[in-house]
C-alpha cells in the first residue's frame, strides 16, 4: 500500500528498485518528492540525481549511470520515466531497449544506487518476463485512485507529517466538501494546517469554518435536498448558485449525473455487488459510491427513473431554446416535489 512504501522512505528505509505505476500523477509526483527529500541531502543533487525518459534514452544507458559510484555521499538517485517496453500500447520512440539488461541488473542491484522507474500506465503487459520480474523485485506502488478507508488514512498521514491532528469527524466533512481529488484535499488540508498552528488540531468547526464547498458537493446537497422535499433550502441552493453566474445547462447535467449513479449505485447493489466493485464497474471514486449508497435507500428505482427523465426533458427544453434556463431549473425543482 502506498502509506505504508510513504511510512518507510521517512524512516530512511530504502530498496534499490521502485516501480510507480498507475494513472494518479500525484501519488507518483508525491512519491518521487519523498525519495528526493529523504535520499539525497540538498548539496548532493548536482552529483547523484539523474533522470532519464526510455521514450529517449535506453535503458542500459540509465543503468551505466546507476552503476556509477556517488561522487560524494552514500547513494545515487536515479529516475527513469516511461518505460513503455513495460506496457503492450504502440509508442513513436524509436530508441531501443536490452530489457534483458535490466533483467539482469534486477538480479544483483549495486547498494549504493537506488532506480525508481515511473511508468504512468493504466495497464502493465503482465505476460512480459521484465513486468514479472519488475513485480517480483521492486517495491511496487500502484497509483490509483484511493479506496474510502486508504483515503482517510492518507489524509491523517498529510496533516502527521506537520505534528497536526484531524478528528475523524473532520476528516468525514472534508471529504465530503471539498471531494477526492488528492490536489485540491492537499491545498485545503495545507490551509488548515496553517490555520492551526497554534494548538495542531484540526476539529469539524475548522473544516466548516475554512473548506468552501465544490460546485459539485453543493449540487450534491442540493439534488439531497430535493430528494428529502426540503424545496426552500433546495432554492437558496439554487439560487446561490445562480447568483455565482453557474451555467445552469451545467448545473443540471451534474445534477442529471448525480441521479444517474444514484439509480446505478442502487442496481448494482441490488444485484449483490461490493461497494469496491461497484466503483469499479462504473468507474467513479469508492467514496461517491458511499454517499450514494447513503442516500439511496430511502427510494425506489422507479423514483429515480422519473426525476432522470424530468431531468432529460429539462435539459431538451433548455437546449432548444424552448424556455428561460433559470426559470426551467426552478420549475424542475417544484415539479420534482
Amino acid at each position: 500500500m502506498v502509506l505504508d512504501v510513504w511510512k518507510s522512505i521517512k524512516k530512511g528505509q530504502f530498496a534499490p528498485v521502485y516501480l510507480l505505476y498507475g494513472t494518479e500523477a500525484y501519488l507518483i509526483n508525491e512519491t518521487k518528492q519523498l525519495l528526493i527529500e529523504n535520499v539525497l541531502h540538498e548539496d548532493e543533487m548536482d552529483f547523484n540525481f539523474s533522470q532519464f525518459d526510455l521514450e529517449e534514452t535506453p535503458v542500459e544507458t540509465a543503468l551505466e549511470n546507476v552503476e556509477t559510484l556517488p561522487f560524494i555521499g552514500e547513494r545515487r538517485l536515479v529516475f527513469m520515466q516511461n518505460p513503455f517496453f513495460l506496457t503492450a500500447e504502440k509508442t513513436k520512440s524509436r530508441v531501443e531497449h536490452n530489457v534483458k539488461r535490466l533483467e539482469a541488473y534486477l538480479a544483483d542491484p549495486v547498494p549504493y544506487s537506488i532506480v525508481v522507474l515511473t511508468a504512468p500506465y493504466e495497464k502493465l503487459d503482465e505476460r512480459k518476463k521484465i513486468t514479472k520480474e519488475l513485480k517480483r523485485k521492486a517495491v511496487l506502488v500502484e497509483a490509483k485512485k484511493l479506496g474510502d478507508h486508504e483515503l482517510k488514512g492518507w489524509v491523517k498521514e498529510r496533516v502527521e507529517t506537520s505534528s497536526v491532528r484531524i478528528d475523524e469527524q473532520a476528516t468525514e466533512l472534508l471529504l465530503e466538501l471539498a471531494g477526492t481529488n488528492l490536489m485540491m484535499l492537499t491545498n485545503e488540508l495545507d490551509k488548515m494546517v496553517l490555520y492551526t498552528e497554534a494548538d495542531k488540531h484540526i476539529t469539524v468547526e475548522v473544516v466548516e469554518k475554512l473548506v468552501a464547498k465544490s460546485l459539485e458537493q453543493n449540487i450534491f446537497t442540493l439534488v439531497d435536498h430535493v430528494l428529502q422535499r426540503k424545496m426552500e433550502s433546495a432554492m437558496t441552493i439554487l439560487h446561490d448558485l445562480l447568483r455565482q453566474n453557474e451555467e445552469p445547462i451545467k448545473i443540471l447535467s451534474v445534477m442529471a449525473g448525480q441521479v444517474r449513479l444514484m439509480y446505478q449505485v442502487k442496481e448494482l447493489s441490488r444485484q449483490g455487488y461490493s461497494q469496491q466493485k461497484i466503483a469499479g464497474q462504473l468507474k467513479v471514486h469508492p467514496y461517491r459510491v458511499k454517499l450514494a449508497l447513503e442516500k439511496t435507500g430511502k427510494f425506489q428505482e422507479r423514483e429515480l427513473l422519473s426525476i432522470m427523465n424530468d431531468l432529460a426533458e429539462a435539459d431538451y427544453k433548455m437546449k432548444t431554446g424552448q424556455a428561460d434556463k433559470a426559470i426551467t431549473l426552478e420549475l424542475l425543482l417544484l415539479k420534482i416535489r
